[in-house]
């Protein structure tokens, strides 16, 4: 595991990047790929660099971007066009090696430690960058690392068009002056919890007594303290982005909402669809979440973890609602959000049986017990219910980062 080289390649301002190689005119351009501008849940989904010259930045409302800077180019967004860029993309990467892990339509972990017996890894990160930039006339930046979490540090780095090198040794020089909330994976809540043990840069987190980081921050405490002192185990895993671990969707409300009958049919419609999404990949989830934010920009987050997995919509609007009822403190809100998370396939699930199920689970007891003896003769998995085929884990596209896993799946297969 010491000799790997793992390189992560982020694509810089992917959107406006793609829509000026479309149309070179816009090259030079202050350019802003948004949402509906004549709403105010209009926001920037990405500019170009020389928007961000001026102050532009991603999820800036657009009125706010257009008074800062009224010369902005605002266009809205061509997913198709965006997910062929990023086939094309990862196209060239699998040249080079097999081991490609897609982490989301525009950047992904490649481990090009084979490659790198033969030649040197800047080398190979200048080529592979060079190509993309000629075949695709796409910007990249390329972080070069001997684990994953120290590759995505230093592609961040250098934009655009950086190459970056980051090893253990440098860390101590490089990153540990750096405030905690700087470090990848960290973000503000955590941030403010190590600032409350008086650890304010990623040096402190590194080097704080282990026993303090377990009891105060957990697992996840552990582990960004590992990343701290450059330790990171994961392999390049091309299958790791099927894990799909919750599914959920949120609104952002045209005006700032405190009618409690009027959150209510939001609720219900974000848990239909919620609902219909899991329905469309067969799967489920014991984990139910609401996020909201507040006129003031306050993000809340509150869940509940069921003794048996839910996936039909009434059984998520319950929960959700109950929660919702449970923690919201009447302020006005300008964005909603459900999710089921922990999410299994269906056929792979199982129900914790109560006095309510007990009926209808002994009904199927029969067919359980010939399943359970074919399964021994032909295999696990060899039988399954008919039900689990009646549509395609596949078939059903519900957003761009579906239709992007889906792209992966028809090249994997």
């Amino acid at each position: 595991m010491a000799g790997r080289v793992i390189f992560h390649i982020d694509m810089n301002s992917f959107y406006a990047s793609v829509e000026q190689a479309h149309d070179p005119s816009l090259k030079g351009k202050a350019l802003a790929i948004a949402g509906n501008p004549k709403e105010r849940k209009g926001i920037i989904v990405t500019c170009s660099y020389e928007a961000r010259a001026h102050g532009i930045y991603t999820t800036m409302q657009v009125h706010e971007a257009k008074k800062k800077y009224p010369g902005l180019l605002l266009m809205p967004p061509n997913f198709d066009r965006y997910r062929e860029a990023s086939r094309q993309m990862f196209e060239i990467l699998r040249t080079y090696t097999d081991a490609v892990e897609p982490v989301s339509i525009d950047e992904a972990y490649i481990d090009v430690t084979e490659l790198s017996a033969d030649q040197h890894p800047v080398d190979i990160a200048e080529q592979l960058q060079q190509r993309i930039l000629k075949e695709l006339d796409l910007p990249c930046s390329i972080g070069i690392a001997p684990n994953k979490f120290l590759a995505k540090t230093a592609s961040d780095m250098k934009k655009p068009l950086g190459i970056t090198i980051l090893r253990k040794r440098d860390i101590q020089r490089i990153l540990w002056p750096r405030e905690v909330i700087e470090m990848h994976g960290i973000g503000e809540s955590t941030a403010k919890k190590l600032n409350s043990l008086k650890l304010y840069s990623i040096g402190d987190l590194a080097n704080a007594p282990e026993g303090l980081i377990k009891e105060k921050m957990g697992k996840n405490g552990v582990r960004l303290q590992a990343r701290a002192r450059g330790e990171d185990s994961r392999e390049v895993d091309p299958d790791s982005i099927y894990d799909r671990k919750s599914v959920g969707t949120s609104t952002t409300l045209p005006f700032d909402e405190t009618d409690l009958e009027s959150l209510k049919k939001i609720f219900r419609t974000l848990s239909t669809k919620v609902a219909g999404r899991l329905h469309a990949k067969n799967l489920a989830g014991p984990t139910v979440s609401i996020q909201t934010r507040s006129a003031d920009w306050k993000n809340r987050t509150r869940s509940v973890t069921l003794n048996n997995t839910v996936w039909k919509e009434q059984d998520i609007m319950v929960q959700a609602w109950q929660l919702f009822e449970t923690h919201w403190n009447g302020e006005p809100l300008r964005l909603v959000g459900v999710t089921v998370s922990n999410v299994v396939d269906k056929g792979d699930m199982t129900e914790q049986l109560s006095l309510f199920n007990f009926e209808e689970h002994a009904k199927d007891e029969p067919i359980l017990d010939l399943v359970s003896k074919l399964e021994s003769r032909f295999g696990k998995g060899s039988v399954s219910r008919g039900v689990a085929y009646h549509q395609s884990k596949h078939d059903a596209q519900t957003s761009l980062s579906k239709d992007f896993l889906s792209d992966h799946e028809r090249k994997k297969r």
